[in-house]
């Protein structure tokens, strides 16, 4: 069975971007084994002059290899997380910055970066309190997720996105979860 690797950036109990996620990954779960990372359960470290040193010195805890070598191997990625101050929870950028290594998800020539990361496919699902839509200036997740995507030789972005959460009613909210579930259930058929 292909692997799908899932990063659960939703850190509020009651995301509306975790109800949209769960019924995609459900569904995901039919064809794809998938090994899942609940950023609200981890602690990773900021990136900062000592972690760097000890990779210049050839360390990096052994967990962190032996996930972001998961990560690297998975025919799939999928990203659920929601719009926080014009990207996304600082959470997941920590987490990619622990699963950037050289080596394991990308390495380099003397002139520039490749990417180690197999999946030919990204899933990016959001929610926005704003009415921000992706691709919007104000948004900057998704042109950084891109740019990751470069980095670790990752295929094709899709984006599953409902916004102006915060100015909804709950009707409203209700039916936006709902049309961005049913986005994301056609989009399973072909990810």
């Amino acid at each position: 069975m292909k692997k799908l690797f899932y990063v659960d950036a939703c850190l509020r109990e009651g995301s509306n971007t975790k109800k949209i996620a769960n019924v995609i990954i459900d569904k995901l779960s039919e064809k794809y084994e998938i090994e899942t990372v609940r950023l609200s359960e981890c602690s990773f470290p900021v990136v900062k002059n000592d972690i760097l040193n000890e990779r210049n010195n050839g360390y990096v805890p052994e967990e962190y290899v032996a996930m972001a070598k998961k990560l690297a191997a998975a025919d799939r990625l999928v990203i659920a997380s929601p719009f926080w101050d014009m990207s996304f929870p600082s959470a997941l950028k920590v987490f990619f910055e622990n699963m950037s290594l050289f080596n394991v998800t990308f390495a380099s020539t003397d002139k520039e970066c490749y990417g180690l990361c197999k999946a030919e496919k990204v899933l990016y699902i959001t929610t926005r309190g704003m009415n921000i839509s992706t691709g919007d200036d104000l948004e900057q997740a998704t042109p950084y997720i891109k740019a990751l995507s470069k980095l670790w030789g990752l295929g094709e972005l899709h984006v599953i996105s409902a916004q102006n959460m915060d100015y909804s009613t709950e009707e409203q909210k209700a039916k936006k979860v709902n049309n961005a579930i049913e986005e994301g259930l056609k989009l399973c058929e072909e990810f």
